[in-house]
């Protein structure tokens, strides 16, 4: 089925930019950015020309920053992959992509295999990445379909799960901290990503109000009882309620005032870089990598679970960590988590709940057995 593929794209195409973002020309001649394509019999204008930067502008907004980058890896690397064995990118063909999923779950030589979640947000990359330069892939062609289908039914295994930090485990976390303007930032962090089970990314996009720097995926409002976070997550917008906690030690909303009032930060971004001297904060944002680095510092600091190897127990924590234990500790209705963790259904919810009553509801002893 696959085996006329190769001499089909011995072809030579136009070389086209790997990067996204980068202006492509169609056959007319035509530039191309992302989806958007300005004819030629256009008169151009200043007024023509600032509506084609917000066109641009709005699709780039269409996925994250980390989504469209990985996207952008994902072609480079299939770009390449193509380069070293003679073939051409363009246009899309199933029987090539068909082997270049093959390659990802099976390598030769020292390469390891991707997992099947990785295969598919490959797939998912040149999706977009085609759709960029004006193509369209179809997932569901039976050359790239029936090779998809039998990389899942041989090598598909259940996710590999984060461990959650469970309260106990951020009480230890939070003491490894220094009593500084970088330790003050750090526990307002680790406290108001677990009490909002919120994304390392969405931790770190948060602004002190509404509308200050473009870049803002949400802001937060300190009210009597807790702290009301208006958040940008991947399903749209969602209110993120943080009550007080029962000690200041503990205390996410607590912890967040007191860096604020610290750190002098009445605008812009939430969580930003502290100077070398630890004295003020910088007005630049923290990466969504800082968080995760944190929980890994703090956990490995904390000396938490003391019977595993060091590289087992990084690789067992990261920044998910934090939404793992909200909704493994929470003794309160399912529902409840679900909402604040901003999932669309309870069954997602329980894949985050490491500890919880699996036979709470007892269907065997319903049914009269």
């Amino acid at each position: 089925m696959l085996g006329a593929m190769a001499e089909a794209h011995q072809k030579s195409s136009p070389d086209l930019p790997e990067q996204a973002g980068e202006d492509v020309k169609n056959e007319s001649g035509a530039v191309v950015d992302g989806a958007l394509v300005l004819p030629f019999q256009m008169a151009g204008s200043g007024t023509l020309d600032r509506l084609v930067e917000t066109a641009r502008d709005y699709a780039r907004q269409a996925a994250s920053e980390n989504t469209l980058r990985a996207y952008a890896k994902d072609w480079a690397h299939f770009a390449r992959w193509c380069r070293m064995r003679g073939a051409e990118p363009l246009p899309p063909s199933p029987p090539l992509i068909g082997l270049y999923i093959s390659d990802l779950a099976a390598p030769g030589g020292k390469t390891p295999p991707l997992s099947v979640a990785s295969i598919e947000r490959r797939l998912s990359g040149l999706v977009w990445g085609y759709a960029q330069r004006g193509q369209r892939l179809d997932r569901r062609d039976r050359h790239i379909a029936s090779v998809l289908a039998g990389i899942r039914r041989k090598h598909a295994r259940p996710p590999a799960q984060k461990a959650a930090i469970l309260p106990e485990d951020l009480r230890d976390m939070l003491a490894t901290l220094p009593h500084d303007l970088r330790g003050l930032r750090d526990r307002a962090i680790l406290l108001i990503g677990f009490a909002g089970g919120l994304r390392r990314s969405e931790i770190v996009s948060l602004d002190h109000g509404k509308d200050d720097t473009p870049d803002s995926g949400g802001w937060v409002e300190v009210l009597d009882g807790g702290a009301l976070i208006t958040l940008r997550g991947k399903t749209g917008w969602r209110e993120v309620e943080i009550a007080r906690g029962s000690s200041d030690q503990t205390c996410p909303v607590h912890a967040l005032t007191q860096w604020l009032h610290y750190a002098k930060i009445d605008f812009g971004p939430l969580f930003v870089a502290v100077s070398r001297d630890g004295r003020k904060a910088t007005g630049e944002r923290l990466s969504d990598k800082h968080v995760a680095r944190l929980v890994k510092q703090t956990v490995e600091a904390a000396g938490l679970r003391p019977e595993l190897s060091r590289a087992e127990r990084l690789r067992l924590f990261s920044g998910h960590s934090l939404r793992a234990g909200l909704a493994s500790s929470a003794e309160v209705d399912e529902r409840f988590i679900q909402k604040q963790l901003g999932h669309a259904s309870a069954e997602m919810t329980r894949r985050y709940q490491r500890r919880r009553d699996r036979f709470r509801v007892n269907l065997t002893k319903a049914a009269g057995l």
